[in-house]
């Protein structure tokens, strides 16, 4: 059985043929846990589909706290993938060669507030870093005032990469702008952004974050 969100189990209709297909739509990541752990218990073996990996914004954490909260003792494995972040830097070139964070813009589930303390703190530590969920038809402001908290730490010319549906083949674009200038990009929730660190640069292409080998002797 393989049970998971629409979208992302259109992806993998090649893997899953043959199989009894389970899906959902978005905000039923509750219910498909939940049912994943009831029928695992019944003694079916469920894939549950995530995100590109299960543990960085996707169904792992809740599965394990289900589990706890339903005293299940359901076998649980967790195999890793490729989150949408590393995906993206891979089209870009090498931004994230040294530290760096990840942030959701979302604030379905984290109070914008605290979003906004976060941004504050990566930006001023000078990480690279990369938003998740940027921007939604309903959720407008919230990058922009990303952009601005950025621009307070870091010149515009920063490099910033913009990419939009990163592995969906021909709906893919990679863009390598700047924070001056990235906004005027089209941005979505299918998209990620990698905003540069200090050091952050780009030429021929691609979007390189140095890590200090130059000069290194090894």
């Amino acid at each position: 059985m393989v049970v998971g969100y629409d979208r992302y189990l259109e992806n993998v209709a090649d893997l899953t043929a043959g199989k009894e297909i389970i899906s959902s739509g978005m905000t039923k990541e509750a219910d498909r846990c939940r049912f994943a752990l009831e029928k695992a218990a019944q003694g079916k073996k469920v894939a549950l589909v995530s995100s590109g990996d299960a543990g960085v914004y996707g169904m792992a954490g809740l599965a394990l706290e289900l589990k706890r909260e339903m005293d299940s003792r359901v076998p649980i494995e967790i195999i890793p993938g490729v989150s949408a972040a590393n995906a993206a830097a891979a089209r870009l070139g090498a931004p994230l060669m040294l530290d760096y964070a990840t942030i959701s813009l979302s604030d379905l589930l984290v109070p914008w507030e605290m979003i906004r303390k976060r941004l504050e703190a990566v930006a001023s530590a000078d990480f690279v870093t990369a938003l998740y969920n940027p921007k939604s038809k309903k959720r407008v402001g919230q990058l922009a005032e990303a952009a601005e908290i950025f621009r307070k730490h870091r010149p515009g010319s920063t490099p910033v990469g913009v990419c939009e549906s990163v592995g969906y083949g021909g709906e893919e674009k990679i863009v390598i702008s700047d924070l001056d200038h990235f906004l005027d990009e089209k941005i979505g929730m299918m998209s990620i952004v990698i905003i540069g660190n200090s050091e952050t640069f780009s030429h021929g292409g691609w979007m390189i974050t140095p890590r200090g080998y130059k000069g290194k002797r090894f």
